[in-house]
């Protein structure tokens, strides 16, 4: 994985900006620790940070082909598994390779076939072509959403980049956000509207989208999208298919020059990847996998059971090690530690985020980083395959509003009066873009077309949350994590795979666990869904109680915004928030949290509201 930006500016010479440019690459140093490049011609830029995975010499970026003007240029951030497959046709095609990179791979599909590679290509990405002759820059990201790639278009010019903070470098960009932006802050935070960047002028290319920038002018495409289609296999060809998607994927996530390991927490999702790919190492007389676990001080001491965490991780994890066979490691996490790892989580994600959801794989990830390069991890099942409790209950399954942030009350309550007051607005209406925009079949039942909205509301929204969640909190410390179950052969069977199907004996991920039950211990085939594991330590609610009592205190732009009676509430009277901030696990402290980070964003960012 690495960092990718870029500038196009008509009547700029980009040669007299080599300051500029390097400050831009500067700023994507943790996502590529080990290479830069910067390739220049003229009025055009494009910059690269790199992470060494695969071919460490013939993968250098920026990678140029071509002859004389009829010049191709590429930086890419991803990985691609289906390389071998797309090589061989271009081999046959009379195209010759220096390496065995999958940047080759890509830059030469594109030369073959241009825009229409970005259909043939599977794997998480998003990359930048700049054709020479043409003066034409091409811009995609991944079917799945899983690679960022944000862009800002100004006076006959574009700027892009991995992450926000190249853009704001370049000049072309200010810490600038309005009312929409604050709406994205207040009432949806840490979740985005899908394109938007919050900061005024930035953008983001949609999962599945790309982009051609040619005479000044910007046309988006969109490439993939779901699509409802008749599903005609029985339950039984499900369970095989289903079973062979996943360590189909899982398999071809194994390849790397580097050292790779495994995130394990007992759930069904990571333990169906350790045990797939412990079996894949032993049929190859490999080395044991090893796998990582995180936990908190003193966690077993203050747990707390709930609908959505009935039971700890540890006792799982155990059982997995031992089936497997892995060579287990186990985080354990400081609470003061993970209170001021918030503000290098805002710095990740250069806006307020999952707090210390955040801020827990931020220093896992981290620790992972001293022995590792590459992990795999199991993003994304509960979303495909209805994992949440949201998709159980009916009376929440049908109710019109996201799921995962039922009530608007607790956020308004931390502003004061007039302060936003379209918010529940806003957020109405968000919802509705996206379950209008739903695919379906003129076939479907009642419930068949409320699980196929649910199905995309979770993609669009408390997916991408997830995955910007990974994405930049790995890639803070050069770490490269990949999630299987977001090949998109499986989001798309997924999709029009009946409910009584997928929640195959009624359970959650029933499908999945079908299909995985002659190969996971039993305990783990059946352990009810637990979310990602949290602080249940007091002590941390007190650490962020006496930051947010210094915030209120201070005089700035953002206190001009909150309540400080309707904080002080809720510093006073945790337990009386009856439903999360957002999704299952911010209550009181990450409420705090959020107001913690909100603070050190709009101070290290400079944020000026307009």
């Amino acid at each position: 994985m690495c960092g990718i930006a870029g500038l196009f500016c008509k009547y700029e010479d980009l040669s007299d900006k080599i300051k500029l440019l390097s400050d831009m690459s500067k700023s994507l140093t943790r996502r590529g620790p080990d290479e830069n490049g910067i390739f220049i011609d003229h009025n055009v830029a494009l910059i690269h940070r790199r992470l060494v995975v695969i071919d460490k010499e013939n993968g250098k970026q920026p990678m140029i082909c071509g002859k004389k003007a009829e010049k191709y240029v590429i930086v890419y951030n991803g990985e691609l598994y289906n390389t071998e497959e797309l090589r061989q046709n271009l081999i046959k095609k009379g195209y010759e390779f220096k390496g065995h990179s999958d940047t080759e791979v890509v830059l030469k599909m594109y030369i073959e076939y241009g825009a229409k590679c970005a259909s043939m290509l599977n794997g998480i990405f998003a990359f930048a072509v700049y054709e020479m002759y043409n003066k034409k820059l091409f811009l995609c990201r991944d079917k799945v959403g899983v690679k960022p790639l944000f862009y800002s278009e100004f006076k006959d010019g574009i700027v892009f980049g991995s992450e926000i903070k190249a853009l704001l470098k370049s000049g072309k960009v200010k810490p600038v956000i309005d009312e929409q932006g604050l709406y994205e802050i207040f009432f949806l935070g840490p979740a985005r509207t899908a394109g938007t960047g919050v900061f005024k002028n930035v953008n983001e290319l949609l999962p599945g989208q790309y982009a051609e920038y040619y005479g000044g002018k910007l046309i988006k495409t969109t490439y993939f999208k779901l699509k409802a289609e008749e599903f005609t296999d029985t339950k039984e060809q499900a369970v095989e298919k289903v079973r062979y998607l996943l360590t189909d994927a899982i398999e071809k996530q194994l390849t790397s020059d580097v050292p790779l390991c495994f995130f394990l927490s007992g759930g069904l999702d990571s333990s169906i990847i350790t045990k797939t790919a412990s079996e894949f190492y032993r049929r190859n007389k490999m080395d044991n996998a090893v796998t990582y676990s995180v936990e908190y001080e003193d966690n077993k001491k203050y747990f707390q059971k709930s609908s959505f965490q009935p039971t700890s991780d540890v006792e799982y994890i155990k059982i997995m090690v031992e089936n497997a066979d892995t060579f287990h490691n186990e985080v354990i996490l400081n609470n003061k530690k993970l209170a001021e790892a918030l503000y290098p989580s805002v710095e990740a994600r250069d806006l307020p985020g999952y707090v210390d959801v955040d801020s827990s794989l931020l220093l896992f990830c981290k620790e992972i980083k001293n022995n590792y390069t590459v992990a795999l991890s199991g993003e994304c099942a509960d979303e495909l395959f209805g994992g949440y409790p949201w998709y159980h209950n009916r009376d929440i399954l049908f109710e019109d509003c996201f799921p995962w942030s039922r009530s608007q009350k607790i956020r308004s309550s931390i502003l004061k009066e007039n302060i936003l007051p379209k918010g529940e607005e806003y957020v109405r209406q968000k919802y509705l873009d996206t379950i209008n925009q739903t695919d379906k079949l003129s076939t479907d039942s009642e419930l068949s077309a409320r699980m196929r909205e649910m199905f995309m509301l979770n993609y669009y929204w408390f997916m991408q949350c997830l995955l910007e969640r990974k994405d930049r909190c790995s890639m803070y410390s050069g770490l490269e994590v990949r999630v299987p179950f977001c090949d998109y052969r499986i989001v798309e069977y997924a999709y029009n795979m009946p409910w009584e199907i997928k929640a195959f004996d009624g359970r959650e991920k029933g499908i999945v666990r079908k299909a995985f039950e002659d190969i996971l211990p039993l305990d783990i085939v059946w352990r009810k869904k637990s979310p990602y594991p949290k602080t249940h330590n007091p002590e941390y609610m007190d650490i962020c109680s006496k930051k947010v009592k210094n915030i209120l205190n201070k005089k700035t732009e953002l206190n001009e915004l909150l309540s400080k009676s309707g904080i002080e509430n809720i510093i006073n009277n945790p337990d009386s928030i009856s439903s999360p901030w957002y999704g299952q696990l911010m209550k009181a402290p990450q409420i705090l949290a959020y107001i913690i980070e909100l603070d050190y964003w709009f101070d290290k960012y400079g944020v000026v509201i307009e």
